[in-house]
Order: structure tokens, then C-alpha cells, then sequence
């Protein structure tokens, strides 16, 4: 979730509020470089590269069904 305003940042908190898992891409991999993602970054669980993105998913599945 990322974005030129707060829209992003404001649905990955409320995820986050929920118990959900909040991935997010890192911003050296974001192609908007003023994108606003200080919000983003503080509710994010963990930030990876966009072409890891997948794999973080993944590893937080198989953490969950252990």
C-alpha cells in the first residue's frame, strides 16, 4: 500500500489495529519517490523489496501455521 497521500499509510495502520500481518515495500524498491511513507513505515511490520514482497508473505504463513 503505498500512494501519493495518506490513504496508504492510513489502511496499513487500520490492517495492523486488527491483528493483521502488515508487509510493505521498502522505499529504495518504491518507484514513487515522494510518495508519502512515513505513516507507512510505522505501522508496517516489516519492509522488504518489492521483488521480495512475495517471499516475506510466504514466510509469514508458514510462521503462522507452525
Amino acid at each position: 500500500m503505498t500512494g501519493m497521500g495518506d490513504d496508504g499509510a492510513t489502511g496499513l495502520r487500520e490492517m495492523r489495529n486488527a491483528s493483521a500481518r502488515t508487509p510493505a515495500q521498502d522505499q529504495e524498491s518504491c518507484g514513487v519517490r515522494h510518495a508519502k511513507r512515513g505513516g507507512q513505515a510505522r505501522s508496517a511490520e516489516r519492509s522488504v523489496a518489492l521483488n521480495a514482497i512475495y517471499r516475506e508473505i510466504l514466510r509469514q504463513l508458514t510462521l503462522t501455521a507452525a
